[in-house]
């Protein structure tokens, strides 16, 4: 979407990113410019993934959506609210889980749902249907450092599910586990996600995940990023990653991709890089 088609009035669900750029200024240093205008709406219900080199924006561009970061320029809404800052609204997973240490995992879980007020027994319910979910019903009492890299995901999971918020950021979130691990969390996302329809924005490395797991891949290109590629995926799920269908997909992705790495890094190292 170019600025000029943004809509003037937001809707009421999704997201709309409205000619948002971004500038950091390192002290002695020239402005880094991290984000051009970038104008994107993406529809309540929608899973998508942004992928690109890095350095591109990426983690910037969700950040800016979770309310971590301003934008030098430009506006994002979610929902049909203006986001200035952070808000249980938006659920938010990284990378390293980010739980409470002193908190055990029920308690990690039903934090937002206390910071909003919530009776203790509707508390408890939530958290107990969202452990039955995630499959740690029996580690309720546990706390985080008793537990496995992708249990304390699937914590994190939960946590952010458990609030109803209307909107999931997840920044690289299953990059530091193993693979059989990740496959597997990816596999519960896809199922928690089908079921309760949240809006999904995904920021990876990974261009298998992303074709496993969105209903629609946005490519960026090099710093300053802005988006290069939009690209649905309109397969059925279950997918199988030796699948044509996604494998031509793939290769599209790859090749646009490959195209940001060359400007980044020159033809032979990207060759090694995109390998």
């Amino acid at each position: 979407m170019t600025p000029t088609e943004s809509p003037q009035t937001p809707p009421d669900k999704g997201v709309l990113i409205q000619n948002v750029s971004k500038f950091f200024y390192p002290p002695d240093q020239e402005p880094v410019e991290a984000l051009k205008p970038v104008d994107l709406q993406i529809e309540a219900g929608e899973f998508v993934a942004l992928v690109g080199p890095s350095g591109c924006g990426k983690s910037t561009l969700l950040n800016i959506v979770a309310g971590f970061d301003t934008p030098t320029a430009g506006s994002v809404w979610v929902d049909g609210e203006r986001v200035t800052r952070p808000d249980i609204k938006r659920g938010m997973v990284f990378q390293q889980y980010a739980l409470f240490p002193w908190l055990n995992v029920h308690d990690n879980i039903a934090f937002g749902l206390r910071q909003m007020g919530m009776p203790a027994a509707e508390r408890d319910r939530i958290v107990n249907d969202y452990l039955e979910l995630v499959g740690l019903k029996g580690f309720a009492k546990a706390k985080p450092a008793a537990l496995s890299g992708g249990m304390k995901q699937r914590v994190a999971l939960a946590r952010a599910f458990a609030t109803d918020p209307g909107t999931i950021l997840m920044d690289e979130p299953f990059g530091a586990l193993d693979a059989l691990t990740r496959n597997f969390l990816q596999q519960e996302l896809l199922r928690i996600w089908r079921e309760h329809r949240k809006t999904v924005v995904l920021v990876t490395h990974s261009v298998q995940e992303a074709l496993f797991l969105a209903t629609r891949v946005l490519v960026m290109t090099s710093r300053p990023g802005r988006v290069k590629l939009d690209l649905p995926i309109d397969l059925p799920y279950p997918r199988s990653l030796t699948d044509p269908r996604l494998r031509e997909l793939e290769s599209v992705l790859l090749d646009a991709l490959h195209d940001e790495l060359r400007k980044t890094y020159g033809d032979e190292q990207a060759a090694l890089v995109s390998d």
